[in-house]
């Protein structure tokens, strides 16, 4: 049998300190972040569906970006850009998704089902997609272990 785990009592200056079964809380400084965001990217992820499309409605939003705005897509490094281009090849469809070519979702290992991270730049009107495999690229790069105080 377990015995049972019962906090301490504290002293404090509240109502009902020192009352049986009243715990007073501790109070100290919040933690302080690691680091503060120094971007206005707005993320988000999304399934690739059986025709290669993506679809996010915060993204397309926070990028004013609407159905049938050309785009120019690239890959570079495993990660898949989206740029606005008066004479793209691509663009926004009636439904507001992106269609990714087959030839750059075979070069980036996407297939349907697959989830990828949108990176938003509304201050840039880009869009960076990140597949799986870039994004174990990157976090292959990371300290093992986490941060250390």
């Amino acid at each position: 049998m377990i015995a049972p785990v019962v906090p301490p009592m504290l002293p404090s200056s509240g109502r009902g300190a020192g009352s049986p079964g009243v715990v007073a809380l501790v109070r100290g400084p919040l933690p302080s972040l690691i680091s503060r965001r120094t971007s206005t990217v707005i993320y988000g992820l999304s399934a690739v569906d059986d025709r290669g499309r993506v679809a996010d409605r915060l993204v397309m939003r926070a990028l004013g970006w609407s159905a049938g705005l050309r785009l120019d897509i690239h890959e570079t490094a495993g990660v898949l850009t989206v740029l606005t281009d008066p004479n793209g090849d691509y663009q926004v469809t009636g439904q507001g998704h992106l269609r990714l070519p087959t030839p750059l979702r075979h070069r980036c290992g996407l297939a349907a089902g697959d989830r990828v991270l949108l990176a938003a730049d509304p201050e840039r009107s880009r869009l960076a997609i990140y597949p799986p495999a870039a994004l174990d690229t990157l976090l292959s790069q990371q300290p093992a272990g986490g941060a250390s105080a």
